[in-house]
Order: structure tokens, then C-alpha cells, then sequence
């Protein structure tokens, strides 16, 4: 699942017209960068949810996409399957993170990948291998964390030396880079399929998760930016 139902607001004035994802690092939309890396690890079925400017991304990439994102194939067995979970027209606006989630279950599987449409982290492989370790091991989310960013320079959550995620404000944090592996269990304090369109943010759930030693996470070296300003991606851009 891609997150890209977000307004941007500290990315204003670009995204007043442009969805967050489909702002371009390098001549490429950020969210295009996540469908080739999809891609390559073949993975062929995906869901975006979208809400502020939805429809331009679902124009971009439409329902089935090569994994440039550029057009749609003649062979579809090489294709990448796009849903979209559209949180705009079913209730006016982004139902926050876990909300937005908890929306897609119905869409999406037992387990499966979670990225942030507005991070560039070009780099980042999907992992098939990663995603059974987790599937047999039964944590409720592992999440690949990243060295504190200025803009985030006391990090969000704490890690064991032997891979356990913790929710504490001690010790050395690291920052949630948006990309991990989940479980629909981790929802489950939601209503499935979220029809009233209750608004929820994730962090609580995995705060509380961690505390029953029901997490796992891992630190990510390669290359990643949170496009949370225009600077920033100026800064992309001028790399």
C-alpha cells in the first residue's frame, strides 16, 4: 500500500494544484520511484489510497501501469495492478493514516508492504524474503527506521540489539521512514473496512504494539528524504 491521501500542507504553494506523490525529484514523480522498486522485486498488486487531488493520481497511473508509470502494457501478466482506495469521494477528505488503512484492508492482504508516497527512497527493496520472515514470525508490523533527519533530530522510536522496536523516550531513537511491513492485526481496534470513516493515526497503535513486544524493526542505510517542504526538494532536485 502507497500513502498518498495527505494535503501537504508545508508543501504549499506546490501542492495546491499537485498531489504530494506526483511532485517530481529528478524528472520523476516521487510515487513512480515506488513503483519501479515494486517492480523489480515482483510485486504486481497494489493500493493507493488518495483523497486531496486524488484523481490526478489515479490519472497518472490509472488502473494498470507499467513500473515506470508511464503506460499502461499489452502484456498484463507484467503489469502492475493498481487499486485505489478513495478516501476524497467517499468522505471529503484523508482519514489520517491508520484510518486510511484500515479503509484498504478489505483491498489489500494479510500482510503486506506500507510506504509513504511522499518519501524518496529510491533504493529500497520490497523484499519477497522479508515480507515470509515476517509473514512466519508473527509480530504485528516490522518497520525500517533511518537515521534522525534535521527536522527530526530526536527520532520517534527506540530498537533492541536484538531487532525489538520500543516505544520510549530514553536512550537512542531513530526516525519511522514510512516504510515497513504490517499485519491487519494491528488494526483490529478499528471497525474492518472502516465505513464511517473514522479518522486514526498510526502512531498510537504502534506505540501500544510495542509495548506488548509486538514489533520488530531494522535501520535503513540507503538513501531516503522525507519531501516534507519545497526546500527539501529543491535540494533533491539540485543534487
Amino acid at each position: 500500500m502507497v500513502l498518498a491521501a495527505g494535503r501537504g500542507e508545508r508543501m504549499r504553494p506546490l501542492t495546491d494544484h499537485c498531489p504530494k506523490p506526483l511532485l517530481e525529484v529528478r524528472g520523476k514523480p516521487l510515487m513512480q520511484y515506488h513503483l519501479e522498486a515494486l517492480g523489480r522485486a515482483g510485486i504486481r498488486e497494489l493500493v493507493v489510497n488518495t483523497a486531496w487531488l486524488g484523481q490526478q493520481i489515479q490519472d497518472r497511473f490509472g488502473p494498470l501501469c507499467r513500473w515506470d508509470g508511464h503506460s499502461t502494457l499489452s502484456n498484463q501478466e507484467q503489469a502492475l495492478r493498481i487499486r485505489y482506495s478513495d478516501e476524497g469521494r467517499d468522505f471529503g477528505g484523508a482519514l489520517e493514516t491508520a484510518g486510511g488503512i484500515a479503509r484498504a484492508l478489505p483491498l489489500l492482504h494479510e500482510v503486506f508492504w506500507l510506504v509513504g508516497g511522499d518519501v524518496y527512497v529510491p533504493q529500497f527493496d520490497f523484499d519477497r524474503a522479508a515480507l515470509e520472515r515476517f509473514d512466519a514470525g508473527g509480530k504485528l508490523a516490522h518497520l525500517f527506521l533511518v537515521p534522525n533527519p534535521p527536522h527530526n533530530p530526536k527520532g520517534d522510536f527506540g530498537l533492541r540489539p536484538d531487532g525489538v522496536a520500543l516505544n520510549t523516550k530514553d536512550g537512542t531513537r531513530y526516525t519511522y521512514s514510512t516504510m515497513g511491513l504490517y499485519r491487519q492485526a494491528l488494526f483490529a481496534s478499528l471497525p474492518h473496512g472502516n465505513p464511517q470513516g473514522i479518522k486514526a493515526p498510526l502512531a498510537p497503535l504502534l506505540r501500544a504494539a510495542m509495548d506488548n513486544g509486538q514489533v520488530t524493526a531494522e535501520i535503513y542505510t540507503g538513501p531516503w528524504t522525507d519531501v516534507g517542504t519545497p526546500e527539501r526538494l529543491a535540494q533533491l532536485n539540485a543534487a
